[in-house]
């Protein structure tokens, strides 16, 4: 399969940008994108922008944040959810940049995974969106799409991000986060995807086999 036009498919066809990309194109900030990745973790698109832009409207670097009241802090992200412990994360990960980084966030994985609360996938996302350098961020997006693909028969997001680097040539995975979340968020949704306008129609086999397999393994849970 020709990937590159594969995901050339995908650009022409989706509409705006995530908000992470927005941030990439603005002014390419790895702390402000590594702080809002941490601010996305189970919210929405539009929550993390509103709470970054209020964060970042009254704090600008590392030090700010560090020594910022933790109230303060609350106040300014309470738009993206579970404020206390997001609030508590980036003091200390802001704390860590400036005493041990110089104020730099650091451009290598295991130096990000490294930070409290930085996990693969936000690892990954700095990567990518701050730095530019090839590597595959796993959200719930690029997993769902991934599995109706064919593309993995996975659960967890580390499985699908090896499964992925496997079949995809390096030069293609800056483009899977960026691509695969609009597109989730636009055709190939959770519920009720919009298969009858997918472009990508007669590539897709519409595996939404794992997808059953949770779902079965949920209802005995019940």
């Amino acid at each position: 399969m020709d990937y590159s036009k594969f995901f050339d498919i995908i650009e022409e066809t989706i509409e705006g940008d995530a908000h992470l990309d927005e941030l990439a194109q603005e002014d390419q900030d790895p702390f402000k994108i590594l702080i809002s990745t941490i601010l996305s973790a189970r919210t929405k698109d539009n929550n993390t922008k509103e709470a970054t832009i209020k964060l970042f409207s009254n704090y600008h670097t590392p030090k700010e944040i560090a020594n910022a009241k933790i109230e303060d802090l609350e106040k300014l992200v309470y738009k993206a959810g579970f404020y206390k412990v997001k609030a508590s994360r980036i003091k200390e990960v802001s704390k860590i940049i400036d005493q041990k980084y110089k104020g730099k966030v650091p451009d290598d994985f295991k130096s990000l995974e490294s930070l409290p609360g930085v996990g693969a996938k936000t690892a990954n996302c700095v990567l990518v969106y701050a730095f530019k350098k090839p590597a595959i961020p796993v959200d719930v997006h690029v997993n769902r799409i991934s599995n109706r693909l064919g593309w993995a028969k996975t659960t967890k997001p580390e499985e699908t991000e090896e499964e992925l680097k496997k079949k995809l040539p390096q030069n293609q995975w800056i483009r899977v986060n960026r691509l695969f979340v609009r597109f989730g968020q636009e055709i190939c949704l959770p519920i009720n995807p919009k298969c009858e306008i997918c472009p990508l129609g007669n590539l897709c086999p519409k595996d939404f086999s794992i997808e059953e397999m949770i779902k079965i393994k949920r209802s005995k849970k019940t």
